[in-house]
C-alpha cells in the first residue's frame, strides 16, 4: 500500500478474523496517537509502536506498510474528529440563527484543539519531515471550511447575507466556489477563505503560545475574533 492510499479502519467487520484485524488496527493507531503526545509526529516509528504492543515489527507492517501510511490514518481520523465535533455542535443551533451557528462551530474547533493539542498539532502544526499528505486527506481537511460555507450559503439564500460585490474571487482557484457551494463573482468566496484562515490562525496562535503575555483572557479574545470574522462575511448579529 502506498502513502496515497489511506488504510481506513474496517467498519462493522462480519467475521472473527475481520474483527481481530479491526481491533489490532485500532490498537496500533491508539498507541501511535499516544506517541504523538510523548515524542511528536517526526519521531513516530512503527518499530516503537510494535514494541509497546508486544508485537514483532513485521506484524505491524502487515497493517501499516510504512510510517506514512500510519501518519495518513492519524491525519484523516484527526480531521474527521475535528469536523464531526464542529458539525455536531453547529447542528444543535436553530437553522435560522446564522450568527449562532457560526460562533458555535468556531468555538467547537477551539475546544477540540485545546482538548487534543497533539492531534491538532499534527494537522495544523509544522509539517512532518519527509511526509507528503496524499489525496485521501483533502476531503477530511475541508470539513470545517465546508461547514462554514454552508452557513454562508444559507445566509445568501435567505437574503440575510449580502455578498460584498467585489472582484476578490478572481484570485481563487477555478471551480473552487462551485465546490464550496458559493456563487461566482460576488467576492463572498474570498471572504470565506479569509474567515477560515483567520479561525485557524487564532487557534494556532493560542495553542502554540504566540499570544502568551499578549492576551490574558483567551476565550474572550477568541469570541471577539470570531465575531469580527463573521462580520467580514456579512453575518452581523441581526442576520
Amino acid at each position: 500500500m502506498s502513502p496515497s492510499e489511506s488504510p481506513a479502519r474496517p467498519s462493522a467487520p462480519r467475521t472473527a478474523r475481520a474483527r481481530v484485524r479491526a481491533q489490532l488496527t485500532a490498537e496500533i493507531v491508539d498507541v501511535a496517537r499516544q506517541h504523538l503526545a510523548s515524542s511528536g509526529a517526526a519521531a513516530l516509528s512503527l518499530r516503537a509502536v510494535a514494541r509497546e504492543l508486544g508485537m514483532v515489527s513485521s506484524a505491524v507492517y502487515r497493517y501499516f506498510p510504512s510510517r506514512d501510511d500510519l501518519l495518513t490514518t492519524l491525519i484523516v481520523e484527526g480531521y474527521d474528529a475535528l469536523g464531526e465535533a464542529a458539525e455536531a455542535a453547529e447542528a444543535a443551533v436553530p437553522r435560522e440563527d446564522l450568527p449562532g451557528r457560526w460562533r458555535t462551530a468556531c468555538r467547537a474547533v477551539r475546544e477540540w484543539a485545546l482538548s487534543r493539542p497533539h492531534e491538532y498539532a499534527l494537522l495544523y502544526g509544522s509539517p512532518v519531515p519527509g511526509y507528503t499528505a496524499p489525496q485521501a486527506t483533502i476531503a477530511p481537511a475541508g470539513r470545517v471550511g465546508m461547514l462554514l460555507c454552508r452557513i454562508l450559503a444559507d445566509g445568501l439564500a435567505s437574503g440575510a447575507v449580502a455578498p460584498p460585490g467585489d472582484d476578490a474571487d478572481t484570485a481563487l482557484h477555478p471551480g473552487l466556489l462551485a465546490d464550496l457551494g458559493l456563487p461566482e463573482g460576488t467576492g463572498i468566496g474570498s471572504r470565506a477563505i479569509l474567515a477560515w484562515s483567520g479561525l485557524f490562525g487564532a487557534v494556532n496562535f493560542e495553542l502554540f503560545g504566540h499570544t502568551n503575555n499578549v492576551v490574558d483572557d483567551h476565550e474572550a479574545h477568541f469570541d471577539h475574533v470570531v465575531t469580527r470574522l463573521a462580520a467580514e462575511v456579512g453575518l452581523t448579529p441581526d442576520a
